[in-house]
């Protein structure tokens, strides 16, 4: 398997500092779990019911006309290679490494693209991945483009993916309410704005017959009660979003006049995080670890990202580190 963010228990391990000491700025998630109700205790003890109700509310939620609630989009990043023949499949990268190496290992010929290569590329393909806005760069790119390229691969029976996993902030550039032209398919995460990483509950919002092939290759009770619970309260707490929402956006600027302040090369971010690009990734990770600081490290790009901190204590202790990183 491949290795990600949040890889909290290793490195506690590596630099010897207990796990409730450190400041996880690795994932990107929002730092703060939109409140819910406690789960009824007959769900726990009942099969997870679909009529629940849970893909209506997601639909509404995003604008979308369908959605099929998954166990995170992980899993449909992995089961949607397996209902394609083999094609030709562009992935504009760099992005979420699962991506490209879902589509390698269900027989498909995968190509890392720049967004400059797709004009060119793209009529060679039959499948386009696109994460909207980019993990780990912040790219965003607009609605208008994308359906552009949708149109052409539309026309010929191929898809657009577009992984919107960290768009909540920013709903304006969602293209769900599009979803349900055929070819398609946009990959929407509960963890990353509601706080909730450990429910694993996604959303595909596509045309009800993709929906129903992606149902059928899950198979039954693909989303436990509990989950879907929690995911269709804090869809319905219309009042917690917008403060998250607000609080993210602030929280995100507060981060980038303390990039800004210290003199680290910002190169992209969003609401979520921030994505600094140097030759000194290296160091800087290794500093801020030995403090019990987790950021993530893409060694290939010489990238850091970092997320958001919570408290204000988070934020004396990342002002601490960057203050003593000698460069």
């Amino acid at each position: 398997m491949l290795e990600h963010g949040g890889r909290l228990r290793q490195a506690a391990q590596t630099y010897s500092i207990p796990m409730q000491d450190w400041l996880d700025l690795s994932t990107g998630l929002a730092p703060w779990s939109l409140p819910f109700p406690a789960v009824p205790e007959q769900l726990w003890q009942r099969l997870p019911e679909a009529e629940d109700g849970l893909a209506e509310q997601a639909a509404h939620y995003y604008g979308a006309a369908h959605a099929l609630p998954v166990a995170g989009t992980q899993a449909a990043i992995q089961a949607l290679p397996r209902l394609r023949p083999p094609s030709r499949v562009g992935i504009l990268s760099p992005c979420y490494a699962e991506h490209a190496y879902q589509w390698q290992q269900a027989g498909h010929c995968v190509e890392l693209l720049k967004e400059a290569d797709i004009p060119t590329r793209l009529p060679d393909l039959q499948v386009l991945v696109v994460v909207n806005p980019s993990n780990p760069t912040g790219q965003l790119l607009e609605p208008e483009l994308l359906l552009t390229w949708h149109k052409q691969l539309a026309s010929r029976g191929g898809w657009l993916v577009l992984d919107e996993a960290f768009m909540d902030a920013t709903p304006e550039h969602s293209l769900a309410a599009a979803s349900k032209r055929p070819g398609l398919i946009v990959l929407r995460s509960l963890g990353k704005f509601f706080g909730l990483a450990g429910v694993r509950l996604g959303f595909v919002l596509a045309e009800p017959k993709l929906l129903e092939a992606l149902e059928h290759w899950l198979g039954p009770w693909a989303v436990s009660g509990p989950a879907r619970w929690i995911g269709a309260a804090c869809l319905q707490n219309l009042e917690a979003q917008q403060q998250q929402r607000q609080r993210l956006h602030q929280t995100s600027q507060r981060l980038n006049r303390l990039l800004a302040h210290q003199g680290f090369p910002i190169v992209g971010s969003t609401a979520f995080f921030h994505w600094l690009v140097t030759e000194q990734a290296a160091a800087l990770h290794q500093h801020c670890a030995q403090q019990g600081i987790l950021l993530r490290h893409f060694p290939e790009l010489q990238g850091l990202r970092l997320g958001l901190p919570a408290t204000e204590a988070d934020w004396q202790r990342l002002e601490q580190a960057l203050n003593g990183f000698r460069r």
